[in-house]
């Protein structure tokens, strides 16, 4: 049965798209339809929840490619969770997606829709993924199936960076990763995700470290420092792909796989007892600052939180280069944490655009007071990204902070979690401070529609020329308090509740999750 649900929940977002391209000429019934497709993949991957906890681990072989290397699937944990949050996340960014592509006047919605689909299917490729040749295989696709969405604008800022993100993740992926896993291959004679590693007894030396950082710096989705580009550039997409990219499916492919590899292909006792993670752990923790830095620096509001997804995803590679089961549970929660939260700072910014026309963090003076309900949700995602409560970020860095503690040598390793929340608190809560206690600015025959602001080469989204009626913002509260399309508000509104409803079960996943690091030391 949960093998069942597994291949259903596989399969669902795939088998949807040709059901899409057949209703092109109807936008409601193509919208309906993957909203329906999300709620019955959620629906699938939910229903495993009970079995995977209960210690079943189901696994389909579709083919072998040759001895040893299938092309298979096999669930467990952290694959799991992962799963939980693609899939979970796919209908609030549709739904955001719904209101924001047509109050923008987007053409060619049906494609971006057809690949909003295939990303959400290669995702959980990855999740369901039972050994490193099914995860390079659906690595690509997810690369393949979102460049076209950040493409989606077609003008020359688009065709950039879309040039930048293939030619960061493509090169990435085949001169380092696709060569660690053949390297993995010759060395084990297996690519099987197997509790404990397969590297384990087979491996010593500098071998180590460099066949780490092969994988490390492969998975260039994690955006590690210097291969972070493709990301901030990635910002000329619609926000609705900025959540994808940023929270639900793309950075969350890189994390994903280096905590697997760490997990199932080496194994946290080889790395604790050889210390061959401890040079990534300092290309993480100088990621963590410097993106942060940057992050404080930055007017452009999409671009700040781009630097804000950079750090956060090197809080994870650290917690997994950390190699203690506290860390490592904590780099795994922090997946969810993030996303919920991330996803949620990226719906206010896109709200803010699409409503008042607003791209910069120097432009939102005032706002917080016309929409209480939309900054009141940036105000519970922020703090669930620095770290604080009611947000469920502030587990996942207290399990991260806590694996630091474990030898004096990654001590430093604390400074640099605390002193990131402290930048995280300096480039989020600025934005809360404006919107609710500083005055509005008035607009003097400024002309909004014709700034594309620029920082540091990230471009700002081309601003609708026109102020479309369906998106004047709704919900009249009195004469001056009125939120944005409900559309729009609904998905901002539930995921912020995620933050809170994750902070409550920190305890139920850090349990679900803990399995994962069984034997380590």
């Amino acid at each position: 049965m949960t093998a069942t649900l597994m291949m259903a929940a596989f399969f669902i977002p795939i088998g949807v798209v040709p059901l899409m391209w057949a209703a092109r000429k109807v936008p409601d019934l193509r919208d309906g339809l993957m909203v329906v497709a999300g709620l019955l993949t959620f629906a699938c991957v939910v229903g495993m929840v009970p079995a995977v906890a209960a210690g079943a681990r189901p696994e389909v072989v579709f083919f072998h490619v040759f001895d040893g290397v299938p092309l298979a699937f096999k669930l467990e944990p952290l694959g799991l969770v992962y799963a939980l949050v693609a899939s979970g996340l796919w209908v609030p960014t549709s739904l955001y997606a719904f209101g924001y592509m047509r109050g923008h006047g987007e053409t060619n919605q049906t494609r971006f829709f057809i690949c909003f689909a295939l990303a959400i299917f290669a995702a959980l490729g990855i999740a369901m993924s039972a050994n490193l040749f099914t995860l390079f295989t659906f690595y690509e696709v997810l690369t393949f199936s979102t460049y076209p969405l950040v493409t989606h604008a077609g003008n020359e800022d688009a065709k950039r960076a879309g040039r930048i993100y293939l030619g960061i993740l493509v090169t990435t992926s085949v001169t380092m990763l696709l060569l660690a896993v053949m390297w993995t291959f010759v060395i084990a004679g297996t690519l099987d995700f197997t509790v404990g590693g397969i590297l384990a007894g087979k491996v010593d030396g500098p071998v180590i470290p460099i066949l780490l950082g092969l994988f490390a710096f492969g998975a260039g989705k994690a955006a590690l420092m210097p291969f972070h580009r493709w990301l901030p550039n990635a910002m000329v997409a619609p926000t609705p792909v900025s959540a994808l990219l940023h929270a639900v499916a793309v950075v969350k492919a890189g994390v994903f796989t280096i905590l697997k590899v760490v997990i199932y292909i080496f194994g946290l006792d080889l790395l604790y007892t050889t210390g061959g993670s401890d040079i990534l752990k300092w290309v993480a923790a100088g990621t963590i600052l410097i993106s942060s830095i940057v992050a404080l620096r930055l007017d452009n509001f999409k671009a700040r939180l781009a630097y804000s997804t950079i750090s956060q995803l090197a809080y994870i590679v650290l917690g997994a280069m950390l190699v203690t089961p506290d860390a490592v549970v904590g780099a795994s929660m922090h997946i969810a944490m993030h996303a919920m939260g991330k996803i949620t700072l990226f719906f206010v910014a896109g709200a803010c655009l699409v409503s008042v026309h607003k791209s910069k963090v120097s432009e939102l003076n005032g706002l917080g007071r016309k929409m209480p309900v939309m900054f009141g949700a940036f105000t519970v995602a922020a703090f669930s990204i620095i770290g604080l409560p009611p947000g469920g970020g502030s587990w996942s860095k207290w399990f991260m902070a806590l694996g630091s503690t474990t030898q004096p040598s990654d001590y430093p390793f604390v400074f640099v979690y605390m002193l990131s929340s402290l930048l995280a608190i300096g480039y989020l809560m600025p934005i809360v401070a404006r919107a609710f206690f500083l005055p509005e600015k008035v607009d003097h025959g400024h002309d909004a529609h014709h700034d594309a602001h620029h920082d540091e080469g990230h471009h700002a989204e081309v601003e609708p020329s026109i102020e479309d009626p369906s998106l004047v913002p709704i919900l009249p509260i009195g004469e001056s308090i009125r939120e944005t399309h409900l559309l729009m508000l609904g998905p901002i509104v539930l995921t912020a509740a995620g933050c809170v409803a994750l902070f409550l079960l920190a305890p139920q996943l850090e349990a679900f999750l803990r399995p994962i690091v069984g034997g380590a030391p």
